[in-house]
């Protein structure tokens, strides 16, 4: 059975043991920072199959270290675990480079269950190397999306999302799709974090490459076009 290792960066002691000893009895194995700095460093060189990051942290903050971490290339599914609950908050956490955001106090079966969806995403994106669409295609591997030999500057929700449309090209994704396989099921579903991430990828997209790719499709959701 594989053993997959969780980083845990939070510098409430109490708090880290409790993830730690829910997570090992939960069968996964875990390493503990208690600052950003320290969280940083072991994100960068340690084979972790995902972490769960703080906000507010000593020496370095939660959305810096991530945001370094990607920019570092660092593809680990990363989940921001705050006691920060505004839209705005989540907003900026997922920008930063996040997979998922979870508010405390938690459920931690809930955490259970973003940690195995995180976790088994990364694991089917690995297990097809391209995918392509026209002149545009993703490496999977490399967390990297292209247009014909130019590489595209994409945060990793903006590659995601791209990635799920490509997955299921030739259709028409609805926003519950979205939530459900980019972000999580029942994950803000009242904010306008889909149209606004659509949105984001759609221009950059546009200035990179001179073309949208996205449609929308008013009341159905968003499918892929050449043009």
């Amino acid at each position: 059975m594989q053993k997959y290792t969780i980083l845990i960066v939070e510098d409430d002691k109490k708090i880290a043991s409790l993830l730690a000893d829910g997570l090992r009895q939960s069968g996964y194995e875990t390493q503990i920072a208690s600052d950003g700095e320290e969280g940083f460093t072991l994100l960068c060189s340690g084979n972790f199959s995902a972490a769960i990051v703080d906000i507010m942290l000593p020496r370095l903050d939660g959305l810096t270290l991530i945001k370094s971490a990607r920019n570092a290339g660092v593809l680990h599914p990363i989940l921001i675990l705050s006691a920060k609950r505004l839209v705005d908050d989540r907003i900026k956490g997922l920008d930063c480079g996040a997979d998922d955001y979870l508010v405390k106090p938690f459920s931690f079966s809930e955490l259970l269950a973003r940690l195995r969806a995180m976790i088994r995403r990364t694991a089917q994106t690995q297990n097809e190397r391209v995918l392509t669409f026209g002149e545009l295609y993703i490496d999977t591997r490399r967390r990297q999306a292209f247009y014909n030999d130019l590489a595209l500057s994409l945060q990793p929700r903006e590659l995601a999302l791209l990635e799920y449309l490509m997955i299921n090209k030739g259709e028409t994704v609805s926003r519950a799709m979205l939530i459900d396989n980019v972000w999580d099921a029942n994950f803000i579903p009242d904010a306008n974090v889909v149209e606004a991430c659509v949105s984001r990828l759609r221009g950059k997209l546009k200035k990179q490459t001179g073309k949208k790719f996205i449609r929308t499709i008013r009341g159905l959701g968003y499918t892929l076009v050449s043009s």
